[in-house]
């Protein structure tokens, strides 16, 4: 579970999410939202304590960034995020890697 992650790592751990980030935008804003079960707390609270936990971390999206300005979900977890999503390609990968090793 994600609480034992942030249990068991320190600060100085860095962590990189890999995803499209596309989802429905009611599953990262409000509780009860997952698809999955009926979850307590927003998905946006989760990732708050992740990178309040782990405050080196980017994201790597392996959607083309051409279409993340369409994609609802995507503007929500950059600004999540503080537009550290980056995209899966070799400038996209060097500027994560950039970032976390600040």
């Amino acid at each position: 579970p994600t609480v034992d992650l942030m249990r068991t790592y320190g600060r100085d751990h860095k962590v990189i999410f890999v995803g499209d980030a596309t989802m429905s935008p009611y599953e990262i804003l409000q509780p009860g939202g997952s698809v999955e079960y009926n979850n307590e707390e927003a998905g946006a609270e989760w990732l708050q304590r992740l990178t309040n936990t782990f405050p080196k971390f980017a994201w790597i999206n392996p959607e083309p960034q051409g279409v993340w300005g369409y994609r609802q979900s995507i503007a929500i977890m950059q600004q999540l995020m503080n537009h550290r999503m980056f995209p899966l390609t070799l400038p996209g990968l060097e500027g994560a890697m950039r970032l976390l090793s600040k």
